[in-house]
């Protein structure tokens, strides 16, 4: 948790309350951290972190939208701002998709 801070407030986007959803509450087995932020104007924020060896595919990232509409419904409001952190390779169509999405990419291979 600490590490998504930080790194978010390298990105300059600070929130007033961030928590961790657990993946079984919506349903999923998926590998990723799921947050829920609270940004200074009040607005909802959706915070995806995922992290692997293999390529992340257009199918995946489909899914990984799905996940975000579940957690809509789960906390019963809309989500206004959507950023997802990848740390693994990213095909080009999905990122092109995030993107069309409204969804912030930052993609970075460490």
């Amino acid at each position: 948790m600490k590490r998504i801070v930080e790194y978010l407030q390298q990105k300059s986007i600070i929130f007033k309350s961030l928590k961790e959803i657990s993946l079984k509450e919506l349903g999923s087995r998926k590998k990723i951290k799921l947050f829920l932020g609270v940004d200074l104007k009040g607005y909802y924020a959706d915070i995806i972190k995922l992290e692997k060896k293999s390529r992340v595919l257009r199918k995946e990232v489909e899914e990984l939208m799905f996940l975000h509409e579940k957690l809509e419904k789960y906390i019963d409001t809309s989500i206004k701002k959507k950023y997802i952190i990848i740390v693994a390779p990213l095909c080009s169509k999905a990122k092109a998709l995030l993107e069309a999405n409204g969804w912030k990419v930052w993609h970075d291979i460490s």
